[in-house]
């Protein structure tokens, strides 16, 4: 009987003191969350149009650096309106990049090597079906008139420009 006694001591002080232990761990202060700051930075950057692999990898990375001074203008700009400091960068993201060239405003195509672009988020979407084939209708024929001959306009170099994007995340304080 003593030893039935003892035992319901030993477990129910045993119990207790756990449940103690379980208060106190659940009283320690917590850390709250580091507040942050995320800016998108965007640059361009002029690219010759038949640019090599290596080049363009070149250029894109030029671009990317001045994408990231491009966030940190930005995220110095929030920080001081907001009246914070502005902490280290937690994380960067490369958004990836595209060229786009033009000739005389029109679109023209870039015909160098492509550079190392990372691959930015992707939009998801759903394509919509084909739509059917309407019936062919015959029209009567008509007499061409006789076209005077154009002259041919003398080819212009089309300006190419490399984009590149990335996302950056400030600690603040």
């Amino acid at each position: 009987m003593k030893s039935v006694i003892a035992g319901t001591v030993t477990v129910t002080a045993g119990l207790f003191a756990a449940n103690m232990l379980g208060v106190a761990i659940a009283e320690t202060t917590t850390v709250p969350p580091t507040r942050t700051i995320s800016v998108q930075g965007i640059a361009n950057v002029p690219i010759p149009q038949h640019d090599s692999a290596e080049a363009a990898t070149a250029v894109y990375r030029q671009a990317m650096a001045a994408a990231v001074l491009d966030g940190q203008g930005k995220a110095a700009f929030l920080a001081e309106k907001t009246a914070t400091m502005l902490g280290g960068a937690q994380s960067v993201i490369e958004g990836g990049g595209y060229i786009n060239c033009s000739s005389e405003g029109e679109y023209a195509e870039y015909e160098g090597g492509q550079p190392d672009f990372g691959s930015g988020p992707q939009p998801v979407g759903v394509v919509a079906p084909a739509a059917s084939a309407a019936p062919t209708v015959r029209r009567a024929k008509t007499r061409r008139t006789k076209r005077r001959r154009t002259v041919a306009k003398k080819a212009t170099a089309a300006s190419c420009t490399l984009s590149a994007q990335v996302a950056l995340v400030y600690a603040i304080s």
